[in-house]
């Protein structure tokens, strides 16, 4: 572990990486798991609609369910909390005239201008096919997924993102349907451990920018 907190973004993104094994032995404090999901709660998403719930599981009982359904990653039980990321399964009239009314709450004086923005997406919106509009809501929980796992870094705590789930069980665990939500993606928040993780020592591996980025000037 580095001897102080990353201090800029580079170093933050150099030391993390999706932990193999943690240490339950040494829990995340409850603080720095809220500022985690603070990051979550103002990542930006399309129209300010967060078309997403994150489930906090900490229990052993619920996480020993999941990780039968997860390939028996140990990641499921033995990090401090884990994150479900469940999208909306569709758009409809109801959910974007909530959004409405919570943007209209805070930002008082302007309901007649939201009321005309998001009429517009409903007419985009709803007459779409409910799973092109799960992706879409989907997409959104990506966006959170990053800022949780950036926080994190910065202050060296250590997750694991995860897709490696059977997401119709995982909904039927957790009564996620009878919400109108489908499980998307997991992020295991602990400490990693001192042994056992063989992909701790490995170096970290990407491709080179010449290959990932064209630039047109």
């Amino acid at each position: 572990m580095l001897d102080a907190l990353p201090t800029t973004l580079s170093d933050a993104l150099q030391w993390r990486y999706a932990v193999k094994k943690f240490d339950p032995s040494k829990p995340v404090s409850d603080d720095k798991i809220d500022a985690v999901l603070d990051s979550i709660q103002l990542a930006p998403t399309s129209s300010g609609s967060q078309p997403f719930k994150v489930l906090v599981i900490r229990n052993d009982d619920v996480r020993a369910k999941l990780r039968a359904v997860s390939f028996d990653q140990p990641q499921v039980t033995d990090s401090t909390a884990l994150l479900v990321f469940a999208a909306w399964d569709n758009y409809s009239e109801d959910r974007i005239d909530n959004v409405v009314d919570v943007h209209a709450e805070q930002r008082p004086g302007t309901r007649e201008m939201l009321e005309g923005y998001y009429g517009n997406l409903k007419a985009m919106y709803l007459p779409r096919d409910p799973y092109v509009n799960f992706e879409h809501a989907a997409r959104q929980s990506y966006i959170a997924l990053g800022f949780a796992m950036y926080t994190a870094a910065q202050m060296q705590i250590d997750t694991t993102p995860m897709e490696g789930f059977d997401a119709a069980a995982v909904d039927e665990i957790l009564g996620l349907s009878d919400q109108g939500l489908k499980a998307v993606s997991y992020l295991a928040i602990g400490t990693r451990a001192d042994e056992g993780d063989w992909l701790a020592p490995m170096a970290k591996v990407r491709k080179s920018k010449d290959v990932l980025f064209e630039r047109i000037d």
